[in-house]
């Protein structure tokens, strides 16, 4: 065996490389992208490049530009000496956490019970989660209106104990919920799908309660999905324009979120207020963003220093 291996190594003829013969096979669909010619790789990355910047990259430097086109301290002024924007900046500052608060409350719940549990009825849950993806956010307000407007028994019954809803913050809250309903917990169905139940398990097994288990082994385990969920889930609330345009009536003052006052400036030629209240708006997008990108290097890094750790060990 010794010298078959040895006149095997010292003959002529080279060893067959596997692995480029069966590529060399295998269907196109399959191949290393990088195997194009060099004209198809730099176009795919030109064209990439033109799209990102035609429709992300010119209208946001043009509206960065036109906010700042008169000076620093008018784009200060537009946004905080007028009080009407500033109520808008602080309604939309309690509408967007309150139903992100919700929101990440319901979808914990919802993705951890359609993820552990199997029962009739299972997908027709999953259907209507992504129902607001379908339906038009205007459907959303309306549906509001009518169930809970001034001629329906809940809105009389609402009036009856006192509590506004709408033209108010509730249906303001509400209608930004629908909407962004299923971020976080389709954030989150993947994530418990992948680390599955065996951990959670065995710390049932060994005597944990369901506090000590969803504190110690399933929030670490979905901190990443969860964040991620809730950045993008506030991202979406903050700039919610259709269906709190509807139930809010839009009262200038008073129940006019960020968007809503952005529209009422355009509509006035109050430039460049409304471009400055847009750039803030923007602004706020981008640091939603980058905390989550911060935060998500964080915990990779805290990831790998433990894994390190016990490596070590």
């Amino acid at each position: 065996m010794d010298s078959f291996n040895g006149d095997k190594l010292a003959g002529s003829s080279p060893v067959p490389n596997v692995a480029a013969e069966a590529a060399s096979f295998a269907p196109p669909s399959l191949r290393d992208c990088r195997t194009e010619s060099p004209f198809i790789q730099y176009t795919l990355i030109i064209l990439a490049w033109f799209f990102f910047l035609g429709i992300l990259g010119i209208p946001i430097l043009y509206l960065f530009t036109q906010a700042f086109s008169g000076g620093i301290s008018l784009f200060f002024q537009s946004i905080f000496a007028d009080k009407d924007t500033l109520n808008s900046i602080f309604l939309t500052l309690t509408i967007a956490p309150l139903a992100v608060l919700l929101n990440t409350v319901f979808g914990l719940n919802a993705a951890w019970l359609l993820t552990r549990y199997r029962f009739p009825g299972r997908t027709l849950i999953l259907t209507l989660i992504d129902l607001p993806f379908a339906v038009s956010p205007v459907v959303t307000g309306l549906c509001l209106v009518i169930l809970a407007g001034s001629r329906t028994w809940v809105g009389y019954w609402l009036d009856r104990l006192g509590i506004p809803f709408l033209n108010n913050t509730p249906s303001m809250v509400m209608g930004t919920m629908f909407v962004t309903l299923p971020i976080i917990v389709r954030e989150l169905i993947p994530v418990l799908e992948e680390i599955g139940p065996e951990q959670e398990l065995a710390a049932t097994s060994l005597g944990a309660n369901g506090t000590q288990m969803f504190l110690r082994i399933t929030l670490p385990n979905i901190a990443i999905g969860l964040l991620y969920g809730v950045l993008l889930c506030n991202a979406r609330a903050i700039g919610e324009f259709a269906s709190v345009a509807v139930v809010s009536g839009r009262i200038a003052g008073a129940t006019e979120t960020m968007p809503l006052r952005v529209e009422r400036l355009f509509q006035e030629y109050k430039s460049p207020a409304d471009f400055a209240l847009a750039s803030l708006l923007a602004l706020m997008a981008f640091g939603t963003l980058l905390a989550k990108g911060l935060i998500e290097n964080r915990l990779n890094y805290r990831h790998h220093s433990v894994k390190k750790g016990k490596m070590g060990q």
